[in-house]
């Protein structure tokens, strides 16, 4: 397992758009991702769950890579959300 946060800098946080597009990268991943944000976690293979977290700009994310090419996922993971988020 391995994980990494990070600081949303988008103005309107996680919506639609690029929630949808993170849920694409992650299904496209060997790895089982976990986001985890205001006391709540979701799969990172569910876009309505990664909108229920109802991350704002400002708010940290947790992100956690388990199974699979942990390394290749994780540095797949930290290039996505700071180059879209």
């Amino acid at each position: 397992m391995k994980s990494f946060s990070y600081v949303v800098q988008d103005p309107v946080g996680i919506h639609a758009r690029p929630a949808g597009n993170l849920v694409k990268a992650i299904k496209a991943l060997d790895s089982e991702v976990t986001l985890k944000a205001n006391g709540k976690a979701a799969s990172g293979k569910k876009l309505m769950a990664v909108m229920g977290l109802g991350v704002k700009q400002g708010q940290e994310v947790e992100v956690v890579v388990e199974g699979g090419n942990e390394d290749a996922s994780l540095a797949a993971m930290e290039a996505f959300f700071k180059e879209n988020l």
